[in-house]
């Protein structure tokens, strides 16, 4: 924007717009700005001036607002509030006719610019077209000339493998005349090798001989195949074979000597520990037979091979000729032996590593010559496959020891395989080579254990037979027992600490059937027939043991029926034989105390025996389908016939104990008891002594019962018990007859039977032994209410009509009369 002015605000010119003034960052903000800048200052310094002339615009002095005087507001009112208007309105209009003639310009130019740029397009257009003529028809040039070179080059690639082939066939041919010229060599008589080229002679061409002569033989050998398939003229074939014959045979005599030779020079080489000439060697025997003989020829002069150190891992193992060998002993033996067998593998695989090509091949064949050689030499030493027949005796450690050493050899050649594993063994099945050296022994495994077992068993009967047969002679005054003595010595008494070792062979016998057994399936099927012999010798042990102890129970038994006495005998012979049925009770309570110690035992045994089963067993037969229902089928079954000899047992307890009780009330029991002469007297509530005496004789006798029997086994015996015994009392009073007083002192022994029962928590001989107190009733009341007394109590009529017959009015009262209704 161009302005001109001379010097003073009150002469201007008006402004002149361009258009570069709206070029770049145009704002109309800063385009007014411009446009009044020169006007609106001035009129604000005139306002200014002209308000200072006449005082405070405000009228504020010292503080007071003072209005301003009228001769001010008249000049005020007279000059016009915005003197510039004219000058702005003037500036604006010119400003808005230079802006209409700028958007004139503006619009025409606009117009040019438009008709250049149509006529520019259609140039371009054309040009355009023109130039994709071009470039297709360039294109299409480009894909000729790539579809030629192509074609150049796979004709070039072509002459390049004829040419390459070309030079294979000038080559294989220069080579296959050169070996032609030495096959003639080696055809010209058999065993002449005396003509032959520098080459098969001269030691430092070794390698290169060795080479030209496997091929030789190699050629020969084809050759030969060749003209057996291919049929020709018999005198053509006769003549070929037959000079290659001579060929192959002068090959093979110069092979083997040129062998020989090498492998001795490296058997030097091996001796001073000279690695770099043991690589050369071993790299050129290699060429023959792909190195095996030179492998074997290495592996087999390893001094860890020698007959010198198989001896010395004997004595290690086996201890001095003659010794029993222990397990634990073996173990360490083995241990050390394989340990120093391994560190030898591990120094010769280094060797081996820095001398042969093929390092894997070689370790193959140390590992398979320790595997078949060194290790079973020593475990045919170690593990003498037993006869089953013939047992060794238990005094030479029996099958258990050649068991337990079978055990720590394959543990610790299992330990030894994976050693050997970890060290490198090539290709060489090491796991299935291991298994193989047991075979012979896992064939008959089971049986052994099996077979074991049952020596165990037998060698442990004989020692507690021993014992009891020792302590049997040198006891004295005890009852003869000629009738059960072979029951007696051939059973031992039951003894948890047995049962407790017999679980201990068989656990052990578990953890060989593990090692030997590692499939689920294999160890299940191992499992069962072990698990079986543990249930037979269990069965076996406890049903002798309880056995044993009925044998007790049966001689007192025979004692009491041998003191009975009739009923007309002497005094004299009478106190004898009292004293002879105190010595047989006294053995019967003895006998029964035994018993139930045996039970208590035989109960023990059988808990560790199912705990065993639960715990080490169960899991291990549910691979196998019906394995553990078949095994706990086999457990039930022992038991049960062990519970049967129990029950037996049990039943002659309750004999010995009725029978006891019967002989002390008899003894004991008086009629007076009963029927006092002084009646009518203050009774005596104190128990008889009849009872008394019996009812001491159960507590003390029952208490081994108490702790011997569990559970329902204890319900079942005191039930059936109790019950013998309210029969027996039933029995015994009906042998009395009563009177008021001693129908109360029955009451009382009722009440005292009754006390002692309720110890026995079986409802039922609860209820038997309150019945009885109720009918013992009848003989206290007086006869003419003895019909209301069982009116609520139906089932209890026929022990009270047998009770109400032992009264000692019932037939001066008549009342068999007098009841006759009641009872109908």
């Amino acid at each position: 924007m161009k302005e001109i002015r001379d010097g003073a605000q009150s002469n201007r010119t008006p402004l002149v717009l361009d258009v570069g003034d709206f070029k770049g960052d145009f704002s109309f903000d800063g385009l007014f700005g411009d446009l009044v800048t020169e006007v609106l200052p001035s009129c604000l310094e005139k306002e200014v001036d002209s308000l200072e002339g006449h005082g405070n615009i405000d009228g504020i002095s010292n503080g007071h607002m003072r209005a301003p005087s009228m001769s001010n507001a008249g000049k005020l009112l007279s000059s016009p509030l915005f003197p510039e208007v004219d000058a702005l309105l003037s500036l604006f209009k010119n400003s808005s006719s230079q802006l209409v003639e700028q958007k004139r310009q503006v619009d025409a130019k606009l117009s040019n610019l438009t008709k250049e740029v149509s006529v520019q397009d259609l140039k371009h257009r054309k040009t355009l077209a023109e130039l994709e003529k071009g470039v297709d028809g360039l294109f299409g040039s480009f894909a000729r000339l790539d579809s030629r070179i192509s074609s150049v080059g796979h004709t070039a690639a072509k002459i390049g493998d004829h040419l390459q082939s070309a030079d294979t066939q000038r080559e294989s041919a220069s080579q296959t005349i050169e070996l032609i010229k030495y096959l003639m060599e080696f055809n010209r008589s058999a065993g002449d090798l005396t003509q032959l080229s520098p080459l098969f002679i001269d030691d430092n061409r070794v390698a290169e001989a060795a080479s030209i002569a496997q091929k030789l033989r190699s050629f020969a050998d084809e050759d030969i195949g060749r003209q057996k398939t291919t049929v020709s003229s018999a005198v053509g074939n006769a003549t070929s074979n037959k000079g290659l014959e001579v060929a192959i045979t002068n090959l093979q005599e110069y092979c083997n000597a040129l062998e020989n030779r090498l492998l001795a020079r490296f058997d030097t080489a091996t001796q001073k520990r000279d690695l770099s000439t043991m690589g050369e060697y071993g790299k050129i025997l290699s060429q023959f037979n792909r190195g095996t003989s030179a492998m074997q020829h290495y592996v087999g002069l390893r001094p860890m091979f020698d007959v010198e150190v198989m001896n010395a891992d004997a004595k290690l193992v086996l201890g001095d000729e003659g010794a029993q060998p222990s397990p634990s002993n073996v173990a360490h033996g083995l241990s050390s032996m394989f340990k120093e067998i391994a560190d030898t593998v591990r120094k010769e695989a280094a060797t081996i590593a820095a001398v042969f090509p093929s390092p894997k091949d070689v370790m193959s064949i140390l590992v398979q010559r320790v595997l078949e050689d060194r290790v079973p030499k020593l475990l045919e030493k170690l593990l003498l496959k037993p006869s089953l027949v013939n047992p060794p005796p238990m005094a030479e450690g029996g099958l258990v020891l050649y068991l337990r050493l079978l055990a720590v050899a394959y543990e610790k050649t299992q330990e030894f395989d994976k050693e050997l594993r970890s060290v490198g063994c090539g290709d060489l099945d090491v796991e299935c080579l291991t298994e193989s050296l047991f075979l012979p022994h896992k064939d008959i495994y089971i049986e052994c254990e099996q077979a074991s077992l049952k020596q165990l068993y037998k060698a442990k009967m004989d020692e507690l037979r021993s014992e009891c047969q020792l302590s049997s002679s040198e006891s004295s005054g005890t009852i003869g027992r000629s009738k059960g003595a072979s029951i007696v010595l051939s059973n031992p008494e039951i003894s948890v600490t047995v049962v407790t070792e017999f679980v201990r062979w068989n656990e052990e016998a578990i953890s060989r059937c593990s090692l030997f057994s590692l499939q689920p399936a294999a160890l299940a099927a191992s499992i069962k027939p072990v698990f079986t012999c543990l249930l037979d010798q269990v069965s076996q042990y406890i049903i002798g043991g309880l056995e044993r102890s009925r044998e007790g129970l049966t001689e007192a038994a025979a004692l009491r029926e041998k003191h009975l006495l009739g009923t007309s005998v002497s005094r004299r012979v009478a106190a004898a034989a009292a004293s002879a049925a105190e010595n047989a009770a006294a053995a019967g309570e003895s006998s029964f105390k035994s018993f139930m110690a045996s039970v208590q035992r035989c109960g023990s045994s059988v808990a560790i025996l199912q705990q065993y089963f639960v715990n080490s067993i169960s899991r291990r037969l549910l691979p196998v389908d019906g394995a553990h229902a078949a095994s706990s089928e086999e457990m039930a079954t022992a038991m049960s016939r062990a519970e049967s000899v129990a029950c037996k047992g049990l039943q002659q307890c309750i004999e010995t104990v009725i029978a006891e009780v019967e002989r002390l009330l008899s003894t004991e029991q008086k009629a007076t008891d009963y029927r006092s002469p002084d009646d009518g007297i203050i009774p005596d509530h104190r128990p008889t002594s009849a009872c008394a005496c019996a009812v001491a004789y159960l507590s003390r006798v029952l208490e081994s019962a108490f702790t011997g029997l569990e559970g329902l086994n204890k319900q079942a015996f005191l039930t059936e018990l109790g019950s013998r015994l309210h029969k027996g009392l039933l029995n015994h009073w009906q042998k009395f007859t009563f009177n008021p007083s001693g129908g109360l002192r029955l009451k009382r022994d009722i009440t005292e039977y009754g006390e002692f029962v309720c110890s026995f928590n079986a409802p039922p001989v609860d209820e038997k032994f309150e019945q009885l107190g109720i009918i013992a009733n009848v003989f206290i009341v007086a006869p003419e209410s003895l019909g209301p007394l069982f009116e609520g109590t139906p089932s209890i009529k026929k022990d009270a009509q047998r009770f109400i017959q032992l009264r000692d009015d019932y037939k001066n009262a008549k009342l068999a009369s007098k009841l006759s209704s009641l009872w109908s």
